[in-house]
């Protein structure tokens, strides 16, 4: 049985169903020269020679034409077809004018080589634009218009799924009051240090799923405090770590796969690939999953703080 056989799929609420258990792109190289595309080229396809199927990218990453290569080459070798794979990109902030979602969808669909994405995210729940003088400045577009147009790319087959990134429970309301076609995720940071407990009941209510990024704490990211609390150096994570023979990192991908959320661990290294994907032959008890939860210190590693004055902002509310 191949490894991707393994990973439980998990149904959405307009019947597609998805990979629980996903890689992340995000910075998955430091740079986006052309040794940092290749590296990212090479983890797609270890991701996928291991049993990787479900592959979370984005537009503002800047590495989709080299996922979408590794995703080809795969194809050609006989190691995968379309079918088998998931594919999510997401909306980035510049792009929320309603004229412009779709054609920023076929973009990325250009550089991905593909004709339809699995699943395509509105990234942040604000929009932005550079001035003259290349700051970061609000712009005010409603969100459920940006939505509205979300819509139009399921119709028109450029995605088959919907959902947001970084919304908060006020601003998933918002959606939910306009949306005919409803979001099917809402993709966060979450680990031990922020559960997301309220978000996720109500999401769970409304029948959308939680996705989890950043669920090691992103210790690799260029802004990592030296002195942060690090949840992968958690004692409680290492506790129950040891008592299941397992890493640390297994342990934090394992607590939200039991929760019920989605998770996209990034790595570009193949031998902690394996180890990520290596959750399936143990369970947490449900004292080891509240000894996790009761961790939560509400601490954001991805506090977006340069658009925190956005009257959009989504992190001056609990949710």
């Amino acid at each position: 049985m191949s490894v991707s056989k393994l990973v439980k799929m998990v149904k959405f609420n307009n019947g597609h169903v998805y990979p629980s258990l996903g890689l992340g792109t995000w910075q998955a190289t430091a740079t986006v020269d052309e040794s940092g595309q290749q590296a990212v080229y090479e983890a797609v396809k270890s991701a996928i020679d291991i049993g990787y199927r479900h592959i979370d990218g984005a537009y503002i990453y800047n590495n989709e034409k080299a996922v979408g290569r590794a995703i080809k080459d795969k194809i050609k070798e006989g190691a995968i077809t379309r079918d088998d794979m998931y594919i999510t990109s997401k909306l980035w902030n510049d792009k929320h004018e309603p004229e412009l979602v779709q054609t920023t969808l076929k973009d990325t669909l250009k550089d991905l080589g593909l004709d339809h994405v699995d699943l395509y995210l509105i990234h942040w729940p604000f929009s932005q634009i550079k001035d003259s003088d290349d700051n970061l400045v609000g712009i005010d577009i409603p969100i459920t218009e940006t939505w509205k147009a979300m819509e139009g790319c399921v119709k028109a087959g450029l995605t088959k799924s919907i959902g947001l990134s970084n919304f908060n429970i006020r601003q998933v309301k918002a959606i939910l009051e306009v949306a005919t076609i409803k979001p099917v995720v809402n993709q966060v940071e979450s680990h031990p240090y922020l559960t997301q407990k309220k978000l996720k009941e109500f999401c769970d209510k409304n029948d959308i799923r939680l996705t989890a990024y950043g669920p090691l704490g992103s210790p690799k990211r260029s802004w990592a405090d030296q002195d942060e609390l690090a949840v992968l150096e958690e004692p409680v994570v290492k506790k129950i770590a040891e008592n299941h023979k397992k890493t640390a990192a297994q342990i934090l991908i394992k607590f939200q796969l039991q929760r019920g959320l989605l998770v996209i661990p990034k790595s570009a290294n193949p031998e902690r690939q394996k180890l990520n994907m290596d959750v399936w032959d143990f369970e947490l008890s449900e004292d080891e999953i509240k000894e996790l939860e009761f961790l939560d210190k509400n601490i954001r590693y991805f506090p977006f703080i340069s658009a925190k004055d956005l009257k959009e902002y989504p992190f001056h509310e609990e949710a």
